[in-house]
């Protein structure tokens, strides 16, 4: 990967470990929330303004259609901001499940397996190797983590 004027070029194999999934997450859904706010305070002001110049002419109907019109769409953008922030605990809960508990437990699975149909046979030669642990995702161990700043620390190691 090249590294560019705007930052190192992203690519999903970054995302190698829970902690790291953690962090962009965190930090993908805090970008999205200051961005729904920012929508929401443009939407406000976009209000307060037609309530307050109302187009002379306009029919008290025609005045809501528009004020409708205008203000409409930063509604659905919040709204879409606000869900995609959501949709972050989902991403970080798919992963952690799919790449690590799920691959864990089949693992742990098939060696209890292995050690129960070499349990009659006993060998005094073969050592079982014991399933990879899962670790709990830590929160609040170190306080939030920066998902570039860990991105960049593993490669340089």
């Amino acid at each position: 990967m090249s590294r560019t004027s705007s930052g190192p070029e992203w690519s999903g194999d970054m995302l190698t470990k829970p902690e790291m999934v953690e962090a962009f997450s965190t930090q993908l859904r805090g970008v999205l929330k200051s961005q729904a706010q920012f929508v929401a305070d443009v939407r406000q002001e976009a209000e307060a303004m037609w309530k307050a110049n109302r187009p002379d002419g306009y029919s008290s109907f025609e005045a809501w259609w528009r004020h409708r019109w205008v203000v409409g769409p930063f509604r659905e953008i919040q709204e879409h901001l606000e869900e995609a922030a959501k949709l972050t605990f989902d991403l970080e809960a798919r992963y952690r499940k799919g790449r690590h508990e799920i691959p864990a437990a089949r693992q742990a699975a098939a060696l209890e397996k292995k050690q129960a149909k070499q349990a009659p046979q006993v060998s005094a030669g073969s050592a079982a190797v014991p399933p990879k642990p899962v670790e709990p995702p830590t929160a609040g161990a170190g306080g939030p983590r920066d998902f570039l700043e860990l991105v960049n620390r593993e490669r340089s190691a």
